[in-house]
């Protein structure tokens, strides 16, 4: 029993690793290269036409973090912003496109399409509170441009 129990937490410190070192990043301060060393590399990247980036760091393949980093044109740190949250879901409107969905919360962490509704439903796993587990959902037409959002709450063991 003693083995398993050391066993998760050594998995879960390693897991937490690189958000733990994220810690030391500074906005101003710190460079891109410091960036990938705390958290890996990208999922994606976005260049804006001033030549500042904007990394995606989603955590785990449905985790309820997704990092976005913004690195100015001279290779500093501008920002990480945490975008599974309700300031980033309030922010869709309908006709948005996938793209600018990706940009704004990231890669979904599952994706399903429902012919017969001719709609593809993007869902994200997110924790407004400690402890709570939800679904976000955005709702595309078949040419890709959000018709509506909805999210529901997941069961969590007590």
């Amino acid at each position: 029993m003693r083995c398993a129990r050391t066993i998760v937490l050594a998995a879960l410190l390693a897991l937490l690793g690189c958000d733990l070192r994220m810690l030391d990043l500074k906005p101003g301060v710190s460079t891109a290269a410091d960036v990938k060393r705390a958290m890996g590399e990208p999922t994606f990247e976005w260049r804006a036409p001033d030549g500042a980036l904007t990394w995606e760091f989603p955590r785990g393949p449905t985790g309820v973090v997704t990092y976005m980093v913004t690195i100015r044109p001279d290779g500093v740190l501008q920002e990480i912003r945490q975008v599974l949250a309700q300031a980033y879901f309030a922010q869709i409107r309908a006709g948005m496109t996938k793209d600018e969905i990706r940009r704004l919360i990231g890669r979904p962490g599952e994706t399903m399409t429902f012919p017969l509704k001719q709609e593809e439903v993007w869902t994200w796993r997110y924790e407004p509170a400690t402890g709570e587990r939800w679904h976000f959902h955005v709702h595309f037409d078949l040419a890709g441009k959000v018709l509506a959002t909805s999210s529901d709450q997941v069961d969590t063991p007590p």
